[in-house]
């Protein structure tokens, strides 16, 4: 299946910024502004969790403990979803993934980027 192609991991110190990049691949271009994307993360050894939404109409949501500090958009005639995170803290180190989901409910995944804010 097509997947998503995510940039902008790094190591930042804590208050730091940084923002990831989730590009559409060519099989998904034509439909991109029809598909609902996510960012989710998995700090290491745990489990998996939703951070940010946003709808094809630019509708977003926002787990709590990232609210004020990272916001979720789209260009859609770059094809991109962003995830700008501001006054990152340790707790934010994790592998960020990008996912769209189509009308119909297929999934595309990014290949995940690493997040690492030192204590």
């Amino acid at each position: 299946q097509a997947q998503l192609v995510e940039s902008g991991g790094g190591l930042v110190h804590p208050g730091g910024s940084l923002r990831l990049s989730c590009k559409a691949p060519r099989m998904i271009t034509s439909v991109y502004n029809t598909y609902n994307f996510d960012w989710y993360r998995q700090p290491p050894g745990d489990q998996r969790e939703l951070v940010a939404s946003i709808s094809s109409g630019g509708a977003t949501d926002y787990l709590g403990s990232v609210k004020g500090r990272f916001t979720i958009s789209r260009d859609n005639s770059r094809k991109t979803v962003f995830l700008q995170m501001n006054s990152l803290k340790p707790e934010d180190t994790a592998v960020y993934y990008c996912h769209g989901q189509s009308p119909l409910y297929q999934t595309h995944w990014g290949q995940g980027t690493q997040v690492t804010v030192p204590s």
